[in-house]
């Protein structure tokens, strides 16, 4: 079950925290990976042999011109896993513009870039996974984090949307949503005793999931053993969304 091999995938923001899980958990499936990270190149290449990828790709998604150069890295992809993401706390009302359009660009527009890229190839080949991570954000919005949930809700949308139009060519498209877990992008503020506990008993199971949680999750939504899930949303939040 859940092999890979001969596969070739792209796992975007790859370099750490639930995007490292899994690409490390792909690769050890069988597939052939490339990891990504925006800017640090040195980074990427580092990661790369660290976790034995087949190869690796620095470009930031907030250009527009990245996906094109993320692209002629990789060549045509079988699996793309939209990993990528920028978020930004700030108050509803004191937004900034820049701060809108940063986390507009690298989480929707990128995710939209990368369907329009790599999804025809998967077309003609009768065969393809694209899988989005999205948030417990799109039923639990935080207060500060308002385009952050706004951007992974319409990613589900975009997400359904595709699903329906490349059913039928073999492609498989949907939608994975974390919930809180321990990267380290939650470091600094789950470092906070009182601000960590407030946090679990919003959490049924009581405690923060790890990124090997949603890299299982994600394997199977890739692999052959989901080719009949698409259009869907597998939540790993510890339960944290029905509260």
């Amino acid at each position: 079950m859940f092999d890979l091999k001969g596969k070739r995938a792209l796992v975007t923001g790859s370099t750490q925290g639930i995007g490292l899980a899994i690409a490390k958990t792909l690769i050890s499936a069988g597939a052939d990976v490339f990891v990504h990270c925006s800017r640090d190149e040195e980074k990427a290449k580092r990661i790369k042999e660290e976790i034995g990828a087949f190869g690796f790709v620095a470009a930031d998604l907030e250009k527009k011109d990245a996906v094109d150069r993320i692209f002629e890295a990789t060549g045509e992809i079988d699996i793309v896993v939209s990993n990528a993401s920028r978020q930004i706390r700030r108050p509803i009302l004191e937004i900034e513009t820049d701060e809108f359009e940063s986390q507009v660009n690298i989480n929707l527009r990128a995710t939209l870039l990368l369907m329009e890229k790599y999804v025809p190839h998967m077309q003609k080949k009768g065969w393809g996974r694209f899988l989005s991570i999205g948030s417990v954000q799109e039923y639990k919005p935080h207060r500060d984090m308002a385009v952050y949930a706004a951007t992974k809700s319409a990613i589900s949308s975009l997400v359904v949307n595709l699903a329906k139009q490349v059913a039928k060519d073999g492609v498989t498209v949907n939608n994975l949503i974390p919930g809180v877990i321990d990267t380290p992008r939650n470091e600094a503020a789950l470092s906070d005793s009182g601000y960590r506990e407030a946090v679990m008993s919003g959490i049924p199971m009581g405690y923060a999931g790890v990124p090997e949680d949603c890299a299982a999750a994600a394997l199977y939504l890739v692999s052959n053993e989901a080719r009949y899930v698409t259009g869907s949303e597998l939540v790993v939040d510890g339960g944290m969304r029905l509260l």
